[in-house]
């Protein structure tokens, strides 16, 4: 998959840009806060129909504008062209918009424009709570199949439900009912994740092999109640604590993914740039099945890459994503000079945007 011309409106603080994009190593120079990274999330809005980090529609709106507009030229890998036009403003809200038609759902369009995003941001995925691991996960899969995405959604509906329910009532009744109707969504969102994260394990050791000198092996451990008994099972376990505490205490909005290094947490035991390794290790699995799957290269998206990354991990990443298994890419980095020298020295063909005060210049 391949974007060729981005036009941003009134996006962050990128009041007008438009770019043409190469098809193999993009990069995005400038200063901290210059607007690289809001020309990666740009990038991540359109494939997903929302902001790569927890921000709302409204605070991708350039600040004193009372609208943005995103539109993509697209390539597929079988040279089919597609147009993505995404809009929001603070009295209409948002359209999303393939090639003119807006899409009755914005859940339709996740998964056609397969993207992927390394960013300083997901060492929150190793540093926060499970609840960060989980939307990484869901964000994944949903690319992957989209009765995913729709059972995460109604999942999450009938729990908001029964949460409601639980603190008014404890008619056992209707909790059966709406047991009956977690345990259907639940049970699909647990195969779908204990089978990627299955999938991943060995991709993740080895891409982390590839990538850092370090003899321990990484590890990535599903962990969910449902894999010692059903949904139903687990529902009539946690009732009384449920009915007590007046929220659903047990299911797979409690789910968790477990990082290891050499049989410790890689939380606590894993230095600055063993994390870091790991982080990408899980993202190139990630595009690895994205690609498998969806039957098109992602985009990869690669923010302040070099962050705490030494010269020779960075190497032997940019010859892995230069390989053939790989498509287009789009890099930041504050240091030109830099950027400049590792592709050199690399061997690799780029095309160099400067990025300055939210203007945009080849």
């Amino acid at each position: 998959m391949l974007l060729e011309k981005l036009s941003l409106i009134n996006f962050k603080n990128l009041s007008q840009a438009e770019i043409k994009l190469s098809g193999a190593i993009n990069c995005f120079v400038g200063d901290n806060g210059a607007g690289k990274t809001n020309i990666l999330d740009a990038i991540y809005y359109l494939s997903m129909s929302k902001s790569a980090f927890t921000m709302t529609d409204g605070q991708s709106v350039h600040h004193g504008e009372e609208f943005f507009v995103a539109e993509g030229n697209y390539r597929s890998d079988n040279g089919r062209h597609e147009q993505v036009n995404c809009s929001f403003s603070r009295k209409g809200g948002k359209v999303l918009k393939c090639n003119g038609k807006e899409y009755e759902r914005m859940a339709d369009h996740v998964g056609r424009f397969p993207v992927v995003m390394v960013s300083p941001r997901d060492g929150e995925l190793i540093t926060d709570a499970a609840e960060e691991r989980r939307r990484y996960l869901n964000g994944f899969i949903s690319q992957i199949d989209r009765n995913y995405l729709n059972a995460v959604m109604r999942y999450n509906a009938v729990l908001a439900e029964r949460n409601r329910f639980l603190k008014t009532s404890s008619d056992e009744a209707m909790l059966q009912i709406y047991d009956m109707q977690l345990s259907e969504h639940a049970t699909r969102i647990y195969e779908f994740r204990r089978d990627v994260v299955e999938r991943m394990r060995p991709m993740v050791a080895e891409y982390y092999a590839t990538l850092s000198d370090d003899r321990e092996q990484v590890e990535m451990v599903y962990r969910s109640e449902l894999a010692e008994a059903p949904m139903m099972e687990v529902l009539q376990r946690a009732r009384e604590r449920d009915i007590v505490n007046q929220f659903t205490s047990s299911g797979v909005h409690r789910d968790d993914v477990l990082f290891g290094i050499g049989g410790y947490p890689l939380r606590k035991y894993g230095s600055q740039g063993q994390q870091k390794s790991f982080l990408i290790a899980l993202k190139l699995a990630q595009y690895r099945i994205l690609a498998e799957e969806v039957g098109e290269k992602p985009i990869l998206l690669l923010d302040d890459l070099f962050d705490k990354l030494d010269m020779g991990r960075v190497e032997k990443l940019l010859s892995l994503v230069s390989g053939e298994g790989f498509g287009q890419i789009c890099i930041t980095d504050c240091n030109k000079h830099r950027l400049e020298t590792i592709l050199e020295h690399a061997g690799k063909q780029y095309a160099l945007f400067s990025v300055e005060g939210g203007c945009v210049k080849e």
